[in-house]
């Protein structure tokens, strides 16, 4: 075990440097081009590419006569380029759509390409021993040369994308003004597909035609759930591509029964996994977070609101109100209800009163955040029937919602748009703000 360690964090063995060097050569090149694909909502055609690239492969062996890794790549590139142009025809000159004719090239080209392998496996052709491999990937079988052809055409792509970023980034997300102010937009498009072949030919033989295409969608998915910004999705999905190829390469090394490729598409459906539910911004944990927020928010407001309409009606500011009457005014739930008054006490916006009768009061803090929810409610009524012309029985509910969710600089507009109004359409007094005194 200790000698194996050694191995692992002095990269003793030579098959494990090179192995290793091609994975994460591979997972900076394809998590990088991957977000472009992706931004381009091209992300299947990533996969369609992988698959058509099989053909290419079986009859450059069949040329060649044995695994000439070069010969290999040129049957790739022809191959997989083949397939963009019979994609981007076919979509052009019919009414197919985009996917179906993904759907359409991928199984053509994957058919014709396991039949010719199962051509030259029947062959007897001693040389076509691991050309199978090129299905599932087999990092462990690639020789030197293997890792130093497919490891260039990584680094190349990589080069392509940092000296043409403003190109890819302009084209990736707004093809159509890249066209008028006088970008090559075709000749953009045709780079992308280019370095798409290349990336997905250099991964070939360590993740196979099966799984190329997760190592370009990934990565790049789950980088996308950590920023906003282009330069640094590029940088953490290279990272993510990069992490799991040395995990796959790894794990493979430790347990000479798994295969690289495989473990390299678990490992990034993990890391993926993580994003999903734990990123800041976009993770399931936060946007959670974030709805039980504004749950917690709209039901201390609505009953808050609640406590400031039934003084408004009797006119008692300093009138306890029992939780019955509250309920009574207020149709929600008592878990709910209480609740409410539970986050409001701690907010202290009301007051317990432990007396009799026992009930709830509002501080004078709270009746101006009070106040503030139902001028908001009110402005928004009467902003939707002078300046929308809606109904005035049609108005409620959508200010039920919005008064949760305007900023007072759009309150403040609100009130300058409609004149500083002193009645809502239903002629309820809107309560503006309580003059501050001055200090004597």
């Amino acid at each position: 075990m200790s000698e194996m360690l050694a191995e692992i964090l002095f990269l003793q063995n030579p098959t494990l440097r090179w192995v290793l060097a091609g994975t994460i050569l591979l997972g900076f090149s394809a998590g990088t081009l991957g977000c472009f694909a992706i931004l381009r909502r091209r992300a299947l055609v990533g996969d369609a590419v992988a698959h058509a690239i099989l053909p290419g492969v079986c009859i450059a062996f069949i040329i060649a006569g044995n695994k000439d890794p070069l010969m290999l790549l040129i049957g790739s590139v022809i191959s997989g380029w083949i397939s963009i142009v019979v994609m981007d025809f076919i979509i052009r000159n019919s009414k197919i759509s985009a996917d179906t004719s993904i759907g359409m090239v991928l199984s053509v080209f994957f058919g014709l390409g396991v039949v010719l392998l199962s051509w030259i496996q029947a062959s007897g052709n001693v040389n076509q021993s691991g050309l199978d491999a090129f299905l599932f990937g087999n990092a462990a079988s690639m020789l030197p040369e293997d890792i130093q052809v497919f490891g260039f055409v990584s680094l190349l792509v990589l080069v392509a994308i940092f000296l043409f970023y403003k190109e890819l980034k302009l084209v990736s997300f707004d093809p159509s003004y890249a066209r008028v102010i006088g970008y090559p937009v075709k000749r953009i498009e045709l780079l992308i597909g280019i370095l798409l072949v290349l990336t997905i030919t250099a991964g070939i033989q360590a993740v196979g035609v099966v799984l190329m295409a997760s190592m370009l969608i990934i990565p790049a998915a789950a980088a996308r759930y950590w920023t906003d910004s282009l330069s640094l999705m590029l940088v953490i999905a290279a990272i993510v591509g990069a992490v799991s190829g040395i995990s796959g390469s790894l794990i493979s090394y430790t347990a000479p029964g798994m295969p690289t490729g495989p473990w390299m598409v678990v490992s990034a459906a993990l890391i993926f996994a993580l994003s999903f539910l734990l990123a800041p911004k976009r993770g399931e944990f936060q946007r959670w977070m974030q709805r039980r927020a504004y749950n917690r928010k709209v039901t201390m407001e609505n009953v808050l609101k609640t406590l400031y309409h039934l003084e408004e009606g009797d006119k008692k500011l300093h009138r306890v109100r029992t939780l019955r009457e509250i309920a009574k005014k207020r149709r929600m739930e008592l878990r709910e209800l209480s609740k409410g008054l539970r986050l409001l006490i701690k907010k202290r916006w009301i007051e317990r009163h432990k007396g009799t009768p026992s009930g709830y009061l509002l501080t004078e803090e709270g009746r101006e955040e009070a106040r503030r929810i139902v001028r908001i409610h009110r402005l928004w009524e009467l902003y939707l029937t002078e300046r929308l012309e809606i109904a005035g029985d049609h108005v409620h509910d959508d200010a039920e919602s919005m008064e949760h969710l305007i900023t007072p600089e759009i309150e403040a507009q609100l009130a300058n748009i409609l004149g500083e109004p002193a009645f809502d359409p239903h002629l309820e007094e809107i309560p503006y703000p309580s003059p501050k005194k001055e200090p004597s």
